[in-house]
């Protein structure tokens, strides 16, 4: 009995450290979907140093990523498009207030097909659909919303929005010519392979589009992401971003 006690304690041992060498060196990534390629490029050269560190990555709109965090959903870092879902889950008690800084910046473009002609907001009552994120979980819908309230369109263009999942939903819809034009990032429309920027959405329309980013309880537990975390603000990160169009000030 005590051999056969002693074989199972063994067994239970080899199980607990096999699931933790499993689960050694991931870092799980909640990410606003704007962000996609700057985090992807970052990530593989911090694994490039980091033989051992793999990162899960979950890009998609900032609000839908904070609910899924709220439900349990493994994140160690979470990096939101708007203050509004970081203070969400701040509220909520699920980030590390310390860790939380702004990662970068970003600007509102409208985008569409070359054969429209759109020069600004005052041009878009004359289009039948419009692509934008839904205001209630895509900060960059929630942008796009503000701007036309404060140009006055909101109840003319009601019935032709396109309601989307993130932004780069939005981009898509513009690139295959399912919509005549689509709120999305500058970042976003550098990225399109067809679709052009039509205009800049005036700055002082809304507030500015901001990447606040911080660890997660579950994150700052996690030396690899803190490690990341800290590579996100370092001067190859802020390479990337200039890359890509992203501002720093």
């Amino acid at each position: 009995m005590r051999k056969v006690g002693t074989k199972l304690f063994l067994a239970m041992l080899l199980v607990v450290f096999l699931t933790s060498t499993a689960l050694a060196g991931e870092v799980n990534l909640s990410i606003a979907a704007s962000l996609k390629e700057v985090i992807n490029e970052l990530a593989e050269n911090f694994a490039k140093q980091n033989a051992d560190v793999k990162f899960l990555k979950n890009y998609g709109g900032s609000g839908a990523l904070a609910k899924q965090v709220e439900n349990g959903a493994p994140a160690d870092i979470f990096i939101s498009a708007n203050f509004e879902w970081m203070e969400y889950l701040q509220n909520r008690k699920l980030m590390h207030s310390a860790s939380i800084g702004i990662f970068t910046y970003n600007t509102l473009v409208f985008v569409g097909m070359a054969d429209k002609k759109v020069s600004g907001l005052q041009d878009l009552p004359k289009l039948e659909k419009i692509a934008i994120g839904s205001p209630k979980s895509v900060p960059a819908g929630e942008y796009a919303m503000e701007a036309l309230k404060k140009a006055g369109l909101e109840k003319q263009l009601e019935q032709k929005l396109v309601m989307a999942k993130d932004v780069r939903e939005c981009l898509m819809y513009a690139e295959r010519g399912e919509v005549d034009g689509a709120f999305v990032y500058k970042t976003d429309a550098m990225q399109a392979k067809q679709a052009k920027i039509f205009f800049t959405v005036p700055e002082d329309f809304y507030p500015r589009v901001t990447y606040p980013m911080g660890l997660t309880l579950m994150g700052v537990k996690n030396k690899d992401a803190e490690a990341f975390c800290r590579y996100l603000q370092s001067g190859d990160a802020k390479a990337v971003l200039d890359k890509y169009g992203f501002a720093q000030k």
